[in-house]
């Protein structure tokens, strides 16, 4: 009686996520509205705690999914993306009810708008509306989740919001955006549109299979399963915005992406198969096909240096550095002189990067080992590292000793100055097959200890 009140009463106190950095709206899912500097215990309800699969972080909101497909948000509300039918900051994660007879498998937040894909395809959006970013036709806010009509009769499977434009893929593959066309973010646009306020489709993917979409501040991106990356909106590479997706890194066979606002990360090795009886790893159902799991690669930072976030002149150690034509980036034959830098992040302690996430400014990335780094924009102590400083080189990162020990990894997470770092059991799904046939993916939890 003893041992089993012990292992529950370890269990209670167990840690399954942390918070870190802006808090003022209650973004840090902790009960307060203040800044922290260290890492704090995330309060998930205890109907969560071991389930949740994936958090989006927004402005200055946040959206956890569980493997069940329910949704909890927090933070700020003041324009409804937190989905509860009012503006409220909520400085806890609450569920949200509207989903109740759903299975969400999507999440993601923008600056102040949120978006969910159910199993079924169906799209909803909540939040913000004033750049046409819901895709309801208007530009009105909305408190409540709702269907976003033009893809009732389409099959939505991956979503993307950034600061005041949303991206969706669908099943077909083809991709749309919505929302400010302010630099090229959605695409192609006629000339002194400044939003679209309907989905439109966005050209530019040639004879491939797209596999993921990201967004963050006016920055668009694509990865298709062969590891191509493009991207588009705001200039990364170059001096010149892009309202055309953009092939560039052919030889890296990128496996992850993470967008900041002037910069970007992205993660070389490929995907690869891990059957285990019959079964196979889930990571993260909103990163991942249920074909595959991430193996450990070599990290890339792009774009600008704004806040040290990893600067070739002040980091010796970053191996190569090259100066980039876009022309050389890519199949395109642009004739620009512009130039960017591509940057290889050094491994730490020997160390492999399996994750990666990006904030507006600041980057953090979780190793084999299950280690946390961040760097650079540290204002608001988004880092974790006690104080309020920018850093150049990757920092570790201590989340604690309560760590449960059934965990399989750690996942982290980027709002915009705020950090999430996450253990995430292992999830796979056995293959079913009903009596008429048909095969279903059946959520299993499996312990990897």
């Amino acid at each position: 009686m003893e041992a089993a009140a012990a292992a529950e009463e370890e269990e209670e106190e167990a840690v399954w996520a942390w918070s870190w950095g802006a808090g003022t709206d209650g973004q840090l899912g902790n009960g307060g509205f203040q800044d922290h500097h260290l890492p704090q215990p995330l309060l998930l309800p205890p109907r969560c705690r071991g389930l949740v699969s994936f958090v989006a972080g927004g402005g200055a909101h946040a959206i956890a999914l569980t493997s069940d497909g329910e949704v909890f948000t927090w933070g700020r509300g003041t324009h409804g993306q937190l989905g509860h039918g009012d503006v409220e900051n909520i400085p806890h994660p609450k569920l949200v009810k509207f989903f109740e007879n759903y299975m969400i498998t999507c999440v993601s937040a923008g600056w102040n708008h949120s978006g969910f894909a159910t199993d079924s395809g169906q799209l909803f959006m909540c939040g913000d509306g004033s750049f046409g970013q819901l895709g309801a036709g208007d530009n009105h806010p909305r408190n409540l989740p709702f269907e976003v009509a033009y893809f009732t009769t389409k099959h939505v499977v991956r979503l993307a919001l950034g600061m005041r434009h949303s991206l969706v893929l669908l099943k077909d593959n083809s991709v749309y955006g919505f929302g400010s066309t302010r630099r090229g973010q959605i695409g192609r646009c006629t000339r002194n549109q400044k939003f679209y306020d309907v989905p439109r489709i966005i050209d530019g993917f040639p004879d491939c299979k797209i596999g993921n979409i990201y967004a963050n501040g006016d920055h668009s991106a694509a990865l298709d399963e062969s590891g191509q990356l493009y991207i588009w909106g705001r200039a990364l590479i170059g001096e010149h915005d892009d309202d055309q997706p953009r092939p560039v890194f052919p030889s890296l066979g990128i496996s992850q992406v993470a967008l900041g606002w002037h910069h970007a990360l992205v993660l070389s090795g490929m995907w690869c198969v891990v059957p285990f009886q019959l079964k196979y790893v889930f990571w993260n159902c909103c990163q991942m096909s249920k074909h595959s799991a991430v193996t450990a690669g070599e990290l890339y930072t792009i774009g600008a240096y704004r806040h040290r976030k990893l600067d070739p002149h002040v980091l010796p150690s970053a191996e190569p550095v090259q100066r980039l034509n876009p022309a050389t980036t890519s199949h395109s034959h642009d004739e620009s002189s512009s130039s960017s830098t591509l940057v290889k992040v050094p491994c730490v302690d020997g160390e492999q990067v399996v994750h990666i996430a990006a904030g507006t400014e600041h980057s953090a990335s979780v190793t084999d080992k299950g280690t946390v780094f961040t760097w650079g924009w540290g204002e608001h102590g988004q880092l974790g590292l006690g104080d309020t400083c920018d850093q150049v080189t990757p920092q570790r990162v201590n989340i604690g000793d309560k760590r449960p020990c059934s965990s399989a990894s750690v996942n982290v997470y980027c709002g915009s100055g705020f950090t999430i770092a996450l253990d995430v059991p292992a999830t796979c799904y056995d293959l079913d097959v009903d009596a008429d046939g048909n095969t279903n993916w059946i959520r299993s939890r499996v312990n990897f200890a």
